[in-house]
């Protein structure tokens, strides 16, 4: 009797294992399950890159599973999409600055990634931004700036990170029907160091590359594309508060993953990235790197960055540069 039973038993727990395995997966209720990747398409040392170091080191003690940094700098950007997207694994984000990639319909002719495939999750920060000039050209101010290029057609150079800022400045140029030339860089710090030596006359990116040559006596800001004032600087004006809003520019810095990612996960990370950023710690040390915390929820960092894309696309508009064709 007893044998009978425990073969009986045993079927049925026979039968179950194999219902089970024809039964649908359930959905994953914990996340993260595993290892998760940051992907950083800036190199080692950059404000994007400190900043991933500095949430995933956090976000590790608080998920209990390692956070891995990968940097992956090159083709403007797309180096790092390319293997963001190909990965197709919600452990898998791309950390990123927005301006790596809002401009890029226009600025290739073809992509190896739709913008849907680029999910936002959360916004981390916003770099600062800002417009310097060589303390030897002796203007202090954006307007003297303005002014001398107006005096001298053609003259000056001007140069500015890839991407959106390229957009917004070539724009205002051809509104305010000023001439200057463009020197194209492919390193970001090549031309922070030319203005130093008087060899540009007009640099507009970050803060956290220029920094050093304000510190040296060599550059001088002249104003902050950001809404707000730099905290450590609060006498440079806002690019609003000089007169030329058609400057203005929040770079925005966050976290973004894979299009088919689940709300619910994207909700979880961008509450850890909240908690995480209230850590005065974390604050300071983005600072030190031209960085503001902004800590951001899913649908409001989308929506800023449905306001640059459309920033670029009304630009692009205006100058006749048409959307390059993204393959499927």
């Amino acid at each position: 009797m007893n044998r009978a039973r425990v073969a009986l038993s045993a079927i049925s727990a026979s039968f179950l294992l194999v219902l089970a395995s024809l039964l649908p997966a359930p959905a994953q209720t914990s996340w993260p399950s595993r290892n998760v990747r940051f992907i950083v398409p800036l190199g080692p040392g950059s404000g994007a890159d400190i900043g991933a170091r500095l949430f995933a080191d956090k976000l590790e003690a608080r998920w209990g599973k390692p956070v891995v940094v990968e940097n992956r700098p090159g083709g403007d950007g797309i180096v790092a999409i390319s293997a963001f997207v190909s990965a197709h694994d919600d452990h898998t984000l791309l950390f990123s600055p927005a301006a790596t990639f809002t401009a890029h319909p226009y600025l290739h002719d073809k992509l190896p990634y739709e913008q849907s495939d680029l999910l936002p999750i959360a916004r981390v920060s916003n770099t600062i931004v800002v417009i310097a000039a060589p303390v030897s050209l002796k203007v202090d101010s954006l307007a003297d700036l303005v002014a001398l290029v107006r005096a001298q057609p053609g003259k000056l150079n001007w140069a500015t990170a890839t991407g959106i800022s390229d957009f917004l400045f070539a724009s205002f140029l051809k509104n305010a029907d000023l001439d200057m030339s463009k020197v194209p860089y492919r390193d970001p710090v090549q031309p922070a160091t030319d203005v130093g030596e008087g060899r540009i006359q007009f640099y507009w990116g970050a803060l956290a590359i220029v920094r050093p040559h304000v510190q040296a006596g060599k550059a001088k800001l002249l104003a902050v594309s950001n809404s707000v004032h730099i905290p450590d600087e609060p006498a440079v004006p806002t690019v609003r508060e000089a007169g030329f809003p058609a400057l203005a520019y929040d770079g925005l810095v966050g976290l973004f993953g894979p299009r088919d990612m689940a709300d619910s996960v994207r909700e979880r990370i961008a509450a850890d990235i909240r908690e995480v950023a209230g850590d005065p710690a974390i604050a300071a040390r983005l600072l030190s790197t031209g960085q503001l915390v902004s800590p951001g929820r899913p649908a409001e960092f989308a929506a800023s960055i449905d306001a640059q894309r459309a920033v670029v696309a009304r630009i692009a508009k205006e100058m006749g540069i048409k959307p390059a064709q993204q393959s499927q």
